[in-house]
């Protein structure tokens, strides 16, 4: 007999592919928490797990979280099997966890209606077992003249859904407002702003952002045509890490003026004694 496993690993998944699919879950639990401005911070890496983390206080109602992993989950076929962890972001304590498809193939979901209150929360995520590339065919010994293995799709129909693939791709990448809605993506202006990569995307160029001033953007952008006081600016961007001075802030405004040049119609404009507005037309 043919020993054939080793052509049937798991999947190495990237972990972008993992940060984008718990940024949904993130974007799906504020939603749910009535919150539609707070962000989703970056998703951090630990050894064997991924953290997420929020910009403000949020509750977490056990049931809604499980259907909202479950249902991401599987839209990007991310974990096989997988267990989540919430913990209080200053004692990291495990206030409540549960695990779906385990050794035994058990999902263990613990006290789903008990409610966690408005506090500061970090979502761990731990991939038990990663999804399988496919299921093994029942090969038997053959010889080398025989027809395709089961399970494998005939020549013809590989290459006309390869043909397909590529046609969508083009009409995809020509008529960016077709595609399908990504939260990490926001339209501003004639730019495309990529929230999770960090970067400004215009006519085919791509301009890449510091952290501070993608936060500084997307803070604006929450705001756009609304005035921010310079102290809600500060505070919001910078935080207490103690690094900016009186002109910090107008640097990296300068800055983002200087990136956003490719719309005439996006501007940032200072209101003398206040602080800074973002005016979107249309």
């Amino acid at each position: 007999m043919i020993d054939i496993s080793g052509a049937y690993a798991q999947l190495r998944l990237d972990d972008k592919h993992v940060n984008v699919a718990l940024r949904m879950v993130g974007h799906q639990m504020l939603l749910n928490a009535g919150d539609s401005t707070s962000r989703v911070l970056p998703v951090g890496k630990n050894v064997d797990s991924y953290e997420l983390t929020f910009e403000t206080p949020i509750k977490i109602e056990p049931n809604e979280l499980v259907q909202v992993m479950d249902s991401v989950v599987k839209q990007t076929n991310i974990a096989k099997s997988y267990l989540v962890e919430i913990q209080n972001c200053n004692s990291k304590e495990v206030l409540y966890s549960y695990e779906i498809g385990g050794p035994e193939k058990m999902d263990i979901i613990p006290c789903r209606g008990r409610e966690l209150p408005l506090d500061c929360y970090v979502l761990s995520f731990t991939i038990l077992e990663l999804p399988l590339v496919a299921d093994p065919p029942n090969f038997k010994e053959t010889n080398v003249a025989s027809t395709q293995p089961p399970g494998h799709l005939p020549m013809a129909v590989s290459a006309a859904l390869l043909i397909i693939i590529t046609v969508l791709w083009f009409y995809f990448r020509k008529n960016p407002g077709s595609r399908s809605e990504n939260p990490n993506m926001i339209s501003l202006g004639t730019f495309d702003f990529d929230t999770l990569n960090m970067v400004l995307l215009h006519q085919g160029q791509k301009t890449e952002l510091t952290s501070k001033e993608s936060d500084l953007l997307l803070l604006l952008y929450n705001s756009a045509n609304s005035t921010l006081d310079r102290d809600t600016i500060l505070n919001r961007v910078w935080g207490d890490e103690g690094d900016y001075v009186g002109r910090t802030l107008d640097v990296f405004i300068s800055k983002l003026r200087k990136k956003l040049e490719g719309d005439t119609n996006l501007k940032i404009v200072n209101v003398r004694g206040v602080g800074y507005k973002l005016i979107l037309n249309g």
